[in-house]
C-alpha cells in the first residue's frame, strides 16, 4: 500500500490497515460511530498518534466562517473522514476533497465500513500552496 510517490504515503498505509483490521472484526452493519471508536483503539495500538473529532476552522478567502469536527486528525497532517454506507458515491468524495480545501490540509482519506469490503479513498488537495 505505500507508493512513495504519494506524500504521507507511509502513514495513510499504516491507518488504512488499521481500518482493514477494524472491518476484518466488526465487518459492515454497525453505526459510523461504533467504527470511530474501534479504529481509535487500533490507531493507538500502532501508535499512531491522533485528534478524534477535532473541531477544524473552515475558512474562506482567509477568513474563519465557522468550523467543523475531522472524524480523525492523524499526526497533525493527514484527516480521516468515516462513512457507514452501503456504497461511497461522487459526492463522499467531494466532500472529503471539500474538507481539506478548508481546513487548508494536503492529504485525507475517506474510509467507509459499511459495504461488504472495507473501501478507503486517498484525497488530494490540488489547490494547496498554489
Amino acid at each position: 500500500m505505500i507508493n512513495e510517490r504519494y506524500k504521507y504515503s507511509e502513514l495513510t498505509g499504516l491507518i488504512i490497515g488499521c481500518a482493514m483490521e477494524v472491518h476484518r472484526r466488526l465487518g459492515n452493519g454497525f453505526q459510523e460511530v461504533i467504527y470511530q471508536r474501534a479504529l481509535a483503539i487500533e490507531l493507538t495500538e500502532a501508535s499512531i498518534p491522533y485528534r478524534r473529532e477535532l473541531e477544524m476552522p473552515i475558512f474562506y478567502k482567509d477568513h474563519n466562517i465557522g468550523s467543523r469536527r475531522v472524524d480523525f486528525y492523524i499526526d497533525d497532517c493527514v484527516s480521516v473522514e468515516l462513512k457507514a454506507i452501503i456504497q461511497l458515491e461522487d459526492v463522499h468524495l467531494a466532500q472529503a476533497i471539500n474538507y481539506l480545501e478548508a481546513y487548508n490540509l494536503e492529504v485525507g482519506l475517506l474510509i467507509n465500513f459499511g459495504a461488504r469490503s472495507l473501501q478507503h479513498k486517498r484525497v488530494v488537495n490540488r489547490k494547496k500552496d498554489r
